[in-house]
């Protein structure tokens, strides 16, 4: 992972050391990356997250029934929460996809 990242750091300084056409499309590609590996992961998160809340959820009720309702009420509101901090994730990805206050 070392090896990429230091590739990619040095690709990088060839391509400012560049003409303006090259920086841009260098920085419209590491954009379409870094726009992946961050929905990646904020998918990945979230889905944990879901996962936790939903399996803690049918804990409680199955160890106290009568508190269903507010746990799961409680659940959908944790669950908006957290699919909010994914669509948060989508929001910086498209701006760095269509609205790169990097290039020129």
């Amino acid at each position: 992972m070392k090896k990429i990242v230091l590739l990619m750091l040095a690709i990088a300084g060839f391509a400012f050391a560049a003409d303006e056409a090259v920086v841009n499309e260098t920085l419209k590609a590491y954009s379409v990356v870094a726009a992946g590996i961050g929905l990646g992961l904020a998918a990945l998160g979230g889905a944990i997250g879901m996962g936790n809340t939903a399996a803690a959820t049918i804990a409680g009720t199955a160890r106290n029934p009568g508190l269903g309702g507010k746990l799961m009420t409680t659940m959908f509101i944790a669950l908006a929460m957290i699919e909010a901090q994914v669509i948060y994730a989508l929001v910086i990805a498209m701006i760095a996809l269509y609205a790169n206050p990097f290039l020129g």
